[in-house]
């Protein structure tokens, strides 16, 4: 049962959010906006490397990311593309990932698969205690951490299950 678990809500604003198995969760939003005359590659490039270094420096154990919805353009591209990179990079180094649909998400958190952002980020600070989050993102990320311990049941405080 994972114990440390990385959580992603994928985009330009990636939401982030860590749990060392401690219980305490660390959370933020990394921005992979291009700078002027970059490439759109480039924002690929940057979060390959983020990724790794967060892979490298926290070692989770388990890494989930919130599924890509198809809905055409740039956007969806952009959420395949950093998935794509997800499962490269965790592959590279033997770690676990799985995907929630966001509709799974929003029912966990809040009953409802049609949840709104604001509904998210209320419940998001409510579970996790916190007086704010940056944004949308940073709340998704969090309550992918509430999710997965739920589903993969981890433990609590490093402690062993009796």
């Amino acid at each position: 049962m994972p114990n440390r678990i990385l959580a992603l809500d994928l985009g330009t604003r990636c939401g982030w959010s860590f749990r060392p198995g401690t219980g305490t969760v660390y959370s933020g939003v990394q921005d992979f906006s291009l700078k002027r005359g970059e490439s759109s590659g480039m924002r690929f490039l940057n979060f390959d490397v983020w990724l790794t270094s967060m892979l490298v420096q926290h070692q989770p154990q388990l890494i989930v990311y919130e599924a890509a919805h198809h809905r055409g353009g740039y956007a969806t591209a952009l959420l395949v593309g950093m998935a794509g990179i997800l499962q490269k990079v965790c592959a590279a180094q033997s770690r676990e990932y799985t995907s929630v649909h966001s509709a799974t998400l929003k029912k966990f958190a809040t009953g409802s698969g049609r949840a709104s952002k604001e509904d998210m980020i209320a419940k998001a600070c409510e579970l996790f205690k916190k007086e704010s989050v940056i944004d949308d993102n940073e709340a998704d990320a969090l309550l992918m951490i509430g999710w997965a311990i739920k589903e993969y049941k981890c433990q609590k405080n490093n402690q062993k299950k009796q």
